[in-house]
């Protein structure tokens, strides 16, 4: 039997966001077996007095990290939690058999409860989240064209929403496209396994270069599809252009306005030679901007795709960190001279769009009306205020210990602290965690053990989930236990 959650309106954390933490730590601590049935959304209504909207929201999240699954005419149904979904619990990555092993203490289950200051940097604030916007329009669409919503859609996505994506990403980010470039997508992976299909279609050498340290996805989906994987360093700049110009690959993943998890922001000198040496060498760069929207010093760095006319860039966002990650809309822009490469793919495996056509349509119309406009707005200051709670926090309660640096703070959801002890970080990871404090290390995100040196520690810290208030508090606790 479920226990009821105790909801408070006057909570800073939304009551859909309240109900679903309930109904996770439920299932994680086994109060709720693997398939069983859970409560309607109008029977949660009644029981707690709520409308139905918070309770359709809560079921949307569970199902989008996987908690929970829906089957037609039959209601909502608990999820097993494999070993996958306690990963994702902890902030870890599915890595390739070949990356260096995780310590075993990471794979501990924690109840959601136990985690009192949330530091993990994959979490969104969702308070100025415009609710009534959002509905207006998700039940409009349903209005005018419930009947079209059910056939199936375009492959590489809606075309209004692909014509919103052209001109909101030309007017924010400064990329040169049109809608006949937009691919859309339910998951990133998603779209990182049609890109390595069509780069198989148009040929060339079989080998893709990535940050080191860097995102695993992109590497893990080449290396799926036989690509040799070559990991290069950073520098001050970003990706070395030394190693890189030495290594024989064909195409070159990077992360210029805010690299992760470093934070370092590549200057336009780098920018315009990378994009040099991918015109001498013939290959293409995937630029991900997955938080290009959220800077916080001078305006957001325009894009390296819209640097010149015509770039060998293949360029990736989406709307999970933007909006939230229930959405499940992404996008990938191909430069013209892939899309009847792209067209082949589609012609040869005959893929469906896997993105909700009624959430494209929805979307379309919120950013017709110019709500997402207002809403970015709304949250860099909202991200902005944390990020300044953050550093200041640090700076009172790790001030004083050599060697600490704060980086990459400047944009983004979270920054690195760089202490130099002499744990080891994931250790430190799950010291915090046993005192009820998530943060993640960079040591899972570096390829061939080659994490730094020196007893220089990087930890992760996320700030756009944490309540303002839990900032300090979490820092100094943070700082208190890795004294002890």
């Amino acid at each position: 039997m479920i226990q009821l959650p105790k909801l408070d309106e006057h909570n800073s954390r939304p009551v859909f966001v309240q109900l679903s933490d309930h109904m996770k730590q439920e299932i994680l601590c086994g109060a709720l077996a693997a398939h069983s049935r859970l409560p309607s959304v109008r029977k949660w209504a009644e029981l707690l007095g709520i409308s139905t909207t918070p309770v359709e929201w809560a079921y949307q999240q569970l199902i989008a990290e996987g908690y929970v699954y829906s089957e037609p005419r039959k209601g909502y149904r608990v999820r097993a939690v494999v070993e996958g979904y306690h990963d994702i619990l902890l902030g870890k990555s599915s890595v390739p058999d070949n990356a260096p092993a995780v310590s075993t203490d990471m794979q501990r289950l924690r109840p959601v409860s136990h985690v009192h200051y949330d530091f993990h940097m994959s979490h969104n604030d969702f308070t100025l989240f415009p609710y009534a916007k959002w509905q207006q329009y998700a039940n409009r669409v349903w209005r005018e064209e419930s009947r079209s919503l059910l056939f199936y859609g375009d492959p590489q996505g809606e075309w209004g929403l692909r014509s919103e994506i052209a001109d909101y990403l030309g007017q924010f980010r400064g990329v040169r496209c049109s809608p006949e470039q937009v691919v859309i997508g339910a998951e990133q992976h998603l779209l990182m396994s049609l890109l390595t299909q069509t780069m198989l279609q148009k040929g060339g050498q079989r080998s893709i270069a990535v940050e080191n340290p860097g995102y695993r996805l992109l590497p893990g989906t080449f290396r799926n599809h036989g690509y040799e994987v070559i990991p290069i360093s950073l520098d001050s700049e970003g990706i070395n252009l030394d190693e890189l110009t030495g290594a024989d690959v064909s195409v070159a993943g990077v992360s210029p306005s805010h690299q992760f998890p470093m934070g370092v922001t590549m200057p336009i000198s780098r920018r315009l030679a990378l994009l040099d040496w991918a015109e001498r060498a013939g290959a293409y760069l995937i630029e991900d901007d997955y938080d290009g929207e959220f800077r916080y010093s001078g305006r957001p760095i325009p894009s390296m795709q819209g640097l010149r006319e015509n770039t060998p860039v293949i360029y990736m966002g989406g709307f999970s960190q933007v909006l939230a990650p229930a959405f499940c809309v992404h996008y990938m822009v191909l430069p013209k001279e892939l899309l009847p490469y792209f067209a082949q793919v589609y012609r040869t495996i005959l893929f469906e769009q896997s993105a909700s056509r009624h959430h494209q349509r929805t979307l379309e119309l919120f950013m017709r009306e110019g709500e997402l406009g207002k809403h970015i707005r709304k949250m860099r200051h909202l991200y902005k205020r944390k990020r300044d709670l953050i550093v200041q926090a640090i700076q009172q309660h790790f001030g004083d210990q050599p060697g600490m640096q704060i980086q990459g703070e400047h944009a983004g959801f979270h920054l690195i602290l760089r202490l130099i002890n002499e744990i080891p970080a994931k250790d430190m990871v799950n010291i915090a965690l046993d005192a009820g404090i998530r943060v993640a290390s960079t040591e899972y995100l570096w390829a061939n053990d080659s994490t730094p040196a020196d007893g220089k520690r990087e930890l992760m810290i996320g700030f756009a989930g944490i309540e303002p208030e839990n900032i300090e508090p979490g820092i100094a606790a943070l700082a208190r236990i890795w004294r002890a």
